[in-house]
């Protein structure tokens, strides 16, 4: 079980506003709903589930500002795949909570 943090940065857009691409990259999302777990943040989007399944959801992310028109995009990408133990958002943040 991987984590990927995932921020598409769409470049080009006319606006200082991105909430049109990041609806669109959360109904992707919606189309892998109990294969995967996911969660929107501020700043970026949190993704878990097997790592194989997620680099190819990253790369249709990747594509969705692409498919509205826009001709550049930057995407930032981090793995969090930790293979001793489970992995899970709720746990990494359990864990923290624990120690507070």
């Amino acid at each position: 079980m991987a984590i990927v943090d995932i921020t598409v940065i769409p470049v080009g857009t006319g606006s200082p506003s991105v909430s049109e691409y990041v609806a669109e990259i959360q109904k992707v999302l919606r189309q892998y709903e109990g294969e995967i777990k996911y969660q929107l943040t501020p700043m970026s989007t949190l993704i878990e589930g097997d790592l194989t399944l997620l680099l190819k959801i990253v790369q249709e992310l990747h594509e969705v500002p692409f498919m509205k028109g826009l001709q550049r995009v930057c995407t930032n990408v981090r793995i969090d795949d930790r293979r001793d133990k489970e992995n899970t958002m709720e746990r990494k943040l359990q864990s923290v909570q624990e120690k507070l």
